[in-house]
Parts: C-alpha cells; structure tokens; sequence
C-alpha cells in the first residue's frame, strides 16, 4: 500500500521483473500518472479513489489470457455491488459505468519470455472513482465522468471495498484459466453494448463490428 506512485501498473512492473510472485497486490492513494488505454491518462486524486494492480502468473501463451480484463470487469463489478448496492453496468471491454458515466476503468498489460512465447506476468490494473465531487474531475470529462459518493449521495468506505475487489479478483484469477463461464456469463448480463455498433481502434486504423 503506497501514499503515492506514477502508476501502480508501473510499480507493479517493476516488482514483477524483481519476482513478486502471483497475486501481489499494489494499492496507491494517489497516482501521478494513473494511464488507460491507448496511452490516455485517468485522473487520480489523493484520497479520492482506489487505485490497484495485481500481479498475475500464468504459465501459457497470451492468447489463452484474452478474456482477463473481461472477468476482472465482472470481478469489479460484483465488490461494487457487494459493497455499495448499486447496479453498475460494463461498457466493452473495459469501462464500468452508471448513469451513463464512466466510474471505472481497467488496464491490462503483460509481458512476454522471448524464448518460449508464454506469459511472463499479466498485471491487471484498475482505479475506481470513488470520493469525487464534478469540480474534483478535469473539465475535459466532467461531464463523462461520475463517483460512487455522486451516486450514493454520501462517503463510503474505500478500505472496505478494496478488500472486496481484492477478494474477487483471487477467486476470479483462480477460477479464469479452469471454471471462467460463470464470470463470462456475469459480464454478458450488465454488458451495456451488446446488440450494439461499436468501434475497433487499431492504431490510427478505425473500424466498425457489429
């Protein structure tokens, strides 16, 4: 548990390359850098949202891990409604939202051994708006964005559902590579765009799959 960290994906990057071993946890109160995807930043106030990697070893090749982000969607999901009561939906493949609003988004990352193909160690990291207020939000995704105390309409717990995320994430990285259809089938029922046009970005490539 860190006060302060760039990234707790890059953290956890570092310790992984220095052999923690799997499940090591990584919790900040604050990130400078917190980063999503396609190189976006994710804003990460002190004291205002949780934000946590796991480092995660499995002895197989990559494409065997492609549905990990969606069973820690679904394990993020299930302590948010655990802890809070609230119905959070899933926006493929890795945002959490209510109202309409992003209220978490997940990164996942890995790394490869050259001489064998398989995976090295899979880091899946996530940062949950929790305390935030519209004015604690940058301008530019006020109006996207939205936090459990928003929802909730009063403080809560962040220690709490920490160790409710950490929780289902042991029993979702068990269970991923042996028994993943219950997870998967948790993510298809609050999956907020299935049925829907979406877009695919590879690099500055855009296409649509229906």
């Amino acid at each position: 548990v860190l006060e302060t960290v760039d990234s707790t994906n890059n953290f956890a990057k570092a310790v992984a390359a220095q052999g923690a071993p799997h499940g090591t946890v990584i919790l900040s109160d604050h990130q400078s850098g917190g980063r999503g995807r396609r190189g976006r930043s994710f804003s990460s106030p002190k004291g205002m949202g949780i934000y946590c990697s796991v480092v995660l070893r499995y002895d197989v090749p990559p494409e065997k891990l492609l549905h990990l982000t969606t069973v820690i969607a679904e394990a993020t999901r299930r302590a948010l409604a655990a802890e809070t009561g609230l119905d959070v939906g899933i926006k493929w493949t890795n945002d959490l939202v209510l109202e309409k609003r992003k209220l978490c988004g997940i990164l996942t990352e890995l790394s490869l051994e050259a001489e064998t193909g398989l995976t090295g160690y899979v880091i899946p990291g996530t940062g949950v708006n929790c305390g935030q207020q519209p004015a604690d939000f940058p301008p530019e995704i006020r109006d996207m964005a939205i936090s459990l105390e928003q929802a909730l309409g009063r403080p809560l717990d962040r220690c709490a559902l920490a160790a409710e995320m950490i929780r289902q994430y042991h029993l979702a990285t068990s269970e991923m590579l042996t028994n993943p259809g219950p997870w998967l089938a948790g993510y298809r029922a609050h999956c907020l765009t299935l049925g829907q046009d979406v877009q695919i970005l590879q690099g500055d490539q855009i296409r649509l799959a229906h």
